[in-house]
């Protein structure tokens, strides 16, 4: 295992009172949700960036708010640290706990509350899972927009609190542009309610300062969030081209050319021959690069969409134009995409980085990506939103390897300042966790830091929630 990343130390006094702090915690949840033994709490450990890894002091499974509440209430009154967890599909290190805390995981909190088409919306639990949400509405023509890769395991508590996005964002925004109010417990056990059914949260907006603060300001119980209609049709497309940069840059002209299409998904080479050979998708394997493009509406509106498309694509020297012919193909198509981080562990231990550029520098940011991985003797299987620039490149390395683990954070952290130096961003959708926390510095002055950071202090003035994550630990207020 690395230690390249810091944590804060845990507190003496109270992992002195672990005892004591299971005893009532105990009397705080029903029975049977408490995990305090020791090997019970092995999966609790880690999160997604699995290169890291502690074992929390106990985990605590509400079924409500007021159990949350109560567990918070305490937490809060002993100063003892709590880290939210929601299916642990973090990539940033998000939910990793430390020895002195208490993790406070939703995943039993599955219940939908409310289904309301009148006002186009849906209120969950912070437990349900992504995929659950259009599960509950597709009989009767309607879907929940943000798509995470994960979107099968994923929850409504965990997307909030990194503000996830997926394939589809392109058109329809991430969760902040789909979320309309939270059910949120502060540090103290408050419980207080942000926004609702209605277009826009009143007040100033705290809901979008909540959705991708990475539970450091409060537990978000419940959501409310926005229902569309299914579109009449849909179609993906795949696109193979000699090169990335010739993919980059065809990208680049669709979106200045106003076309905004429903996905644009991108792959490298190794990322094509990976997914390919995980879901037989029908990927051409005779191209160093592939844009997934997806068209919705009428018959007519995809034809008209997808002839100006192919002629952009022309003028970057398109190797081959194959769409789906059936809904079989075209849910293969992106089984292939979605699949992609899962089938990519078949092969090797990587990291998933994820940063966001300008899409005017897609070309170059993929070809210095590329030479970075390079200098560092490394692989590198490439995957992204292509249509606004949230890059997920894949560095492989062996994790049971401390020198190749050593180079691949490395790599890792030079591809990020290379997204902030071409004009984007450090995180797109995974946040900050621990990953990046060091690099925030790189993104913002210390000036800007310390506003965030007392607006962090407003909602925990003692730093008990989610800790040792989002910023650097040296110069924290």
């Amino acid at each position: 295992m690395s230690e390249a990343i810091a944590f804060l130390s845990p507190r003496p006094e109270v992992l002195s009172r672990r005892a004591e702090i299971l005893a009532d915690l105990k009397e705080l949840v029903p029975p049977g949700r408490l995990v305090e033994e020791r090997n019970a709490l092995v999966p609790f450990e880690t999160d997604g960036f699995i290169a890291y890894r502690r074992r929390p002091l106990a985990v605590v499974l509400p079924e409500t708010t007021a159990q949350v509440a109560a567990v918070m209430k305490y937490c809060h009154r002993y100063g003892i640290p709590v880290v939210p967890r929601g299916a642990g599909t973090s990539l940033s290190g998000g939910a990793i706990p430390q020895e002195d805390a208490v993790v406070l995981g939703l995943s039993a909190m599955t219940r939908i509350l409310d289904i309301d088409y009148q006002n186009r919306t849906a209120t969950v639990q912070a437990g349900v899972t992504n995929l659950a949400i259009s599960d509950a509405v597709n009989a009767d023509g309607y879907f929940y927009a943000p798509d995470p890769s994960s979107q099968l395991a994923c929850t409504i508590g965990g997307n909030i609190a990194m503000n996830s996005g997926g394939a589809h964002c392109l058109k329809y925004g991430v969760t902040t542009n789909n979320l309309l109010g939270v059910k949120m417990v502060l540090v103290d056990g408050t419980v207080v309610d942000l926004g609702g059914k209605h277009l826009d949260a009143e007040g100033y907006d705290l809901l979008g300062l909540v959705c991708g603060s990475e539970g450091q300001l409060g537990v978000v119980t419940e959501a409310t969030v926005r229902l569309l209609a299914k579109p009449e049709g849909a179609r993906p497309v795949l696109f193979g081209f000699d090169s990335a940069e010739a993919a980059g840059s065809c990208v680049a002209d669709v979106i200045g050319a106003g076309i905004i299409p429903v996905a644009i998904e991108f792959m490298d080479k190794p990322a094509i021959e990976i997914c390919e050979a995980f879901a037989k998708a029908g990927y051409p394997l005779d191209v160093e690069a592939l844009l997934i493009v997806e068209v919705e509406g009428s018959e007519a509106e995809m034809e008209a969409m997808l002839a100006a498309i192919v002629e952009i694509a022309k003028r970057h020297g398109v190797k081959t134009v194959r769409e789906s012919q059936s809904a079989t193909e075209a849910a293969l198509i992106w089984k292939g995409r979605k699949s992609a981080f899962g089938a990519t562990g078949r092969i090797a231990d990587y990291i998933c980085m994820d940063g966001t550029v300008p899409l005017s520098q897609l070309a170059y940011v993929l070809r210095k990506t590329s030479e970075i991985i390079d200098r560092y003797g490394l692989r590198v299987a490439n995957v992204f939103h292509a249509g606004d620039g949230n890059m997920h490149p894949l560095i492989l390395y062996n994790i049971n390897d401390p020198e190749d683990a050593a180079k691949a954070e490395a790599a890792g952290m030079e591809i990020l300042k290379l997204c902030v130096d071409a004009g984007g961003c450090l995180t797109g959708e995974h946040g900050v966790g621990i990953e990046k926390r060091d690099l925030m510095l790189h993104q913002f002055t210390q000036v800007d830091l310390d506003q965030q950071m007392a607006v962090r202090s407003a909602f925990d003035a003692d730093w008990i929630l989610n800790p040792s994550k989002v910023f650097p630990l040296e110069g924290r207020g």
